[in-house]
């Protein structure tokens, strides 16, 4: 019977970094089809699709190899007045990936894992994070968020002290 079976492949596996490194390049080719931030210059862009909350784009830094953005909605937490939920992005021009390095939803990451998390903790909550931002990218593109939706209202960029710096200036 066992000369009937075929015979296993071996499937590599990936590391947790190297999903961490895929999720960055798979995020950064959903923002680049939802945005095109590659194209735009500081400031504050807003867009509007159907009768969902409007969702606000920040590219606060322009560097030859790097860009800083926020994303967040047009909502705002009752208890901390922050844009709520939202997420604080870095964009590599060279390697083509998208990093969320901040994001909130309710809570900061210090609130989450702690200060002094261990690399291993540290490590899964930017796993999720970027798989929230991945989620996330995919919903807007869904709900018809797009280039053709998105308005720079400001070349003001709005405080950094706001996680996402995508808040009305």
């Amino acid at each position: 019977m066992s000369s009937a079976l075929a015979p296993r492949q071996q499937v590599p596996s990936l590391s947790r970094l190297g999903w961490l490194m895929g999720l960055y390049a798979e995020n950064h080719a959903r923002l680049q089809r939802l945005f095109e931030p590659l194209d735009l210059a500081r400031g504050l862009y807003r867009s509007q699709a159907g009768e969902g909350p409007a969702v606000f784009l920040a590219v606060s830094e322009r560097h030859p190899y790097t860009m800083e953005m926020g994303l967040s909605y047009d909502l705002t937490d009752p208890d901390t007045g922050l844009p709520d939920p939202s997420a604080s992005l870095r964009l590599y021009r060279d390697t083509r990936q998208l990093e969320a390095t901040h994001c909130y939803a309710g809570r900061r990451w210090q609130d989450v894992i702690g200060i002094d998390a261990p690399p291993r903790r540290v490590l899964d909550h930017r796993l999720q994070m970027n798989t929230f931002l991945g989620k996330w990218l995919q919903y807007l593109a869904e709900q018809g968020h797009g280039v053709a939706t998105l308005r720079r209202v400001s070349r003001q960029v709005p405080a950094a002290d706001s996680p996402g710096g995508a808040r009305k200036a």
